[in-house]
């Protein structure tokens, strides 16, 4: 999740039971349609681990959190960051525990390690075609480069398609720039190019920095979330849309944020809301037949230094062991879960 700079539910538990849901709507689907994806986004930079320094995270130390997942949680399904600088372990690990990956390859200012993105994350690819299921060439690179970078995602999208990469692929960014900063929504110069779309969807940055929509508080995020996936849905017809980042900060416990344009406090941290906001939307997904991307696995301390007080609290576990994790989150009953 990063800050989305741009201009512009406790509601009552789920009567549904989570295992009887999925089970509906595993009985509900179409022969040969594949379930709807309900993943978390995974990243290893926990503890004292800093992407901008310092080393990477060790082989083991990636394999623990998988564990920690594993064990701890419902999904057997996580969104990557990255595949240098060690985070190539990720895909064997996930592999040995049953776990599906939706692989972004980081794309930004630096040709060359762009270029290392690129051989490298074709190269898994082909090593794990069953495990990584789906690729996008970058995360928010328009959201923090405007325009400037666009031929550097079609490179990747071009060399995907020149390497007969069986994974469908993308560009991950959010909404709004998915939408061309426009609305009613609009197409960008990727429309053609990519398989599938992928939008981050944060109402607690938009409560912040959009005048657009200023005040959503978490009983209406979820709600939030689903419309402004129709709102993309609409303008790329055809192409299948996922939210591939949504969440709630739940520290400071009680703190608010301010809205920069109406000066409106209608985004409050806690565990309850940050529970809140996931069941409901993950519930929401499911009755649409729906994929989504929870953000985050575990809590990134690091993240503060760039996202001010609430950037290292958006994790369903504890960035220190042992780790404590949200329960009771709705997912698709697994067969390999592991004890």
């Amino acid at each position: 999740m990063k800050q989305i700079l741009f201009s512009l539910v406790l509601a009552s538990m789920l009567m549904t039971s989570p295992l009887a849901l999925a089970r509906g709507q595993q009985a509900a689907q179409k022969p040969g349609q594949p379930a709807p994806l309900q993943c978390v986004a995974f990243s290893p930079y926990v503890g004292q681990l800093n992407p901008d320094y310092g080393p990477p995270p060790s082989k083991a130390q990636i394999e623990q959190l998988l564990d920690v997942l594993v064990e701890k949680t419902p999904f057997r399904c996580i969104m990557t960051y990255g595949v240098l600088n060690g985070l190539d372990a990720t895909f064997a690990a996930a592999e040995a525990r049953g776990i599906k990956v939706i692989a972004i390859l980081w794309i930004d200012k630096d040709i060359e390690v762009n270029s290392a993105s690129i051989s490298k994350g074709i190269a898994l690819a082909r090593t794990y075609p069953k495990t990584i299921v789906k690729l996008s060439c970058g995360s928010e690179v328009r959201t923090r480069h405007g325009n400037a970078l666009d031929s550097e995602i079609t490179r990747c999208i071009n060399a995907m398609r020149e390497a007969k990469i069986a994974q469908p692929v993308t560009t991950i960014d959010t909404w709004w720039e998915w939408c061309n900063r426009a609305t009613p929504c609009q197409q960008t110069v990727f429309a053609n190019s990519v398989d599938w779309i992928g939008i981050n969807i944060f109402p607690w940055w938009e409560n912040m920095y959009a005048d657009l929509f200023p005040c959503t508080p978490a009983e209406k995020a979820a709600d939030f979330h689903l419309a402004r996936i129709e709102d993309v849905r609409r303008a790329y017809p055809g192409k299948d849309v996922i939210v591939t980042e949504f969440g709630w900060p739940y520290a400071p416990e009680g703190a608010a944020e301010t809205n920069v344009h109406t000066g409106e406090h209608c985004g409050i941290a806690s565990r309850k809301n940050q529970a809140l906001v996931i069941r409901s939307t993950l519930k929401k997904l499911a009755e649409k037949q729906w994929s989504g991307v929870v953000f985050e696995a575990i809590s990134e301390n690091w993240k503060s230094s760039h996202e001010g007080q609430f950037g290292g609290s958006w994790g369903i576990c504890s960035g220190e062991p042992p780790h404590e994790c949200l329960t009771d989150l709705t997912a698709q009953p697994q067969k390999n879960k592991r004890h």
